[in-house]
């Protein structure tokens, strides 16, 4: 039988972990960041088993994996599309502005605007613009669908790590 503590700590483990995968929503919101601390603090207050060890260090690779897979779609798929290296930076920049002062959603209509209006004054092209706009919004599905299952695979590992170890 679970004593209070170990039910306690298996339920704010698992609120931060499901904060961190609902809130991979959002783009720059590091929801597999949030997903690694809460191992970590889980780990540190139940204490690191072989197992636990092994587990925390998978953890540790699909974090740092998910974190620049994120970069790289969302700035490929722009690319891809006609973007410059400056405006995929530019609405890197919007969007995290835009998050920080208007959270959650500011930098979710920020980064696609800058992307836009960047690219439209770049080329003087509204369908050059908003083919550069197309391309990083379907950078930012792929790369949403990859942080998810990268989140949902840090999250079963995690549950493994508390039914096992």
């Amino acid at each position: 039988m679970a004593t209070w503590l170990e039910t306690s700590l298996f339920w704010v483990t698992q609120i931060v972990m499901l904060l961190g995968l609902i809130g991979l929503v959002v783009p720059i919101y590091p929801g597999l960041v949030i997903m690694w601390f809460g191992g970590l603090g889980y780990g540190v207050i139940r204490g690191f088993s072989l197992l636990g060890w092994v587990v925390f260090a998978l953890m540790t690779v699909l974090m740092l994996v998910g974190t620049v897979i994120d970069n790289v779609l969302m700035g490929a798929g722009a690319k891809k599309s006609g973007a410059s290296w400056t405006g995929i930076g530019v609405a890197l920049l919007a969007g995290l502005v835009g998050t920080l002062l208007f959270p959650p959603l500011g930098g979710i209509i920020a980064a696609p605007l800058a992307v836009l209006v960047y690219e439209y004054f770049r080329q003087k092209d509204w369908q050059k613009a908003w083919a550069a706009l197309r391309g990083l919004a379907l950078g930012w599905g792929l790369s949403f669908l990859a942080r998810f299952l990268i989140g949902l695979g840090m999250m079963g590992l995690w549950w493994l790590w508390v039914w096992k170890g």
